[in-house]
């Protein structure tokens, strides 16, 4: 069987959050004096990632849009980690649309 790899950085994203290791970029996105600002900053990010995978997508290099795609992956679950969803709960949404 494969090991849920998704979940695993899920797991990781919020024991970031919630520990704030020096150095780490999960921190630096998720940590503000102001929750507001701290989210403001993870959603831009989502926004250019989301545009690197448009373009990535476009220009035709998988190696690139691969990449990219990753990213934005990453920067999403940062955002659903940060506002409280649980990588269940996401996966319970993708469970119910197949019905």
């Amino acid at each position: 069987m494969m090991k849920d790899i998704l979940r695993d950085e899920y797991a990781i994203i919020k024991q970031r959050i919630k520990d704030k290791p020096e150095g780490s970029y999960t921190a630096y996105l998720t940590t503000d004096d102001d929750k507001k600002t701290a989210l403001n900053k993870i959603c831009e990010k989502i926004g250019e990632e989301a545009t690197e995978t448009i373009l990535a997508a476009k220009d035709g290099v998988k190696e690139e849009f691969l990449y990219e795609s990753a990213d934005l992956i990453y920067h999403t679950f940062v955002l659903l980690a940060y506002c409280g969803i649980e990588y269940d709960e996401l996966m319970k949404e993708f469970e119910r649309r197949r019905k």
